[in-house]
């Protein structure tokens, strides 16, 4: 994945117009398969400094995919008159180092991190190999499996980006279900064991954690299964997926 950063210096009068041209702006961007997301900022300090961060799924798919395709012309049409007004405009690499506040946990942050993560799976997966209904897709699993899909899922529930650096991100989990014929009753049988594992391992059972728990289980599933039927080939690569609450976390107030 790539940031791309557009500053610009736009005058106190053509200010609203630049917004309402952005959000035209917005709305093809809204529709481009490269375009991971956007958003348009202006400064506090410097109302006339406006900073716009579109994230794509690479420099390429930016430069080559999106500015040669169709929705190019269109979004064009809308910023064309402050191309004059750019400072930089420029593409960075993100570098691993991040992660949220200290006021809302991350869902990973909020299920105790790589350990109980790890936990989840290792018990999950000893359950798998002997169910009638799963064990014929994991015969012969790597005995680092376990441990590979709980760094996973803790990329995506906000933990470090361990996945993407040791097992190359979402390319290498969408490839590891091609040509797998995953069924509807296999989905539906992971999903609810894995969701009596997390019973019986204790892991945080709030209904703001657990709703996006058993959300991204679905989501997740179900790409597998559209992404395991005989002759899929995968798409353009795409960024990890990222997870977060549906709701804030509910927490007792410390004050009290």
């Amino acid at each position: 994945m790539i940031v791309e950063y557009i500053r610009y210096r736009i005058e106190a009068a053509a200010a609203e117009e630049f917004e309402a041209a952005y959000r035209r702006a917005g709305a093809v961007l809204r529709e481009v398969r490269e375009c991971v997301d956007f958003e348009l900022t202006r400064c506090v300090e410097a109302p006339e400094q406006y900073v716009v961060r579109i994230r794509w799924t690479s420099a390429e798919a930016h430069l080559s995919g999106f500015r040669n395709g169709p929705a190019f012309a269109r979004f064009f049409e809308q910023v064309r008159p402050y191309v004059d007004a750019i400072e930089e405009m420029r593409h960075y690499e993100t570098t691993g180092v991040g992660g949220g506040g200290g006021c809302v946990p991350t869902l990973y942050e909020w299920a105790g991190g790589a350990p109980e993560l790890e936990r989840l799976f290792t018990t999950f997966y000893g359950k798998v190999v002997d169910d009638p209904q799963l064990g014929a897709l994991f015969d012969g699993m790597d005995p680092e499996h376990p441990r590979h899909v709980a760094a996973w899922l803790g990329e995506v529930f906000g933990g470090p980006a361990a996945y993407s650096q040791e097992r190359g991100g979402h390319a290498h989990m969408v490839g590891r279900h091609l040509g797998k014929g995953i069924t509807e009753p296999q989905r539906r049988r992971w999903v609810s064991l894995l969701l009596d594992t997390a019973d019986e391992v204790g892991l945080p059972a709030d209904p703001e954690f657990r709703a996006a728990f058993a959300g991204y289980l679905e989501w997740g599933s179900r790409m597998a299964v559209v992404l395991s039927q005989p002759g899929v080939r995968p798409g353009p690569a795409e960024p990890m997926p990222a997870w977060s609450w549906p709701l804030p976390p509910w927490q007792p107030d410390p004050s009290r």
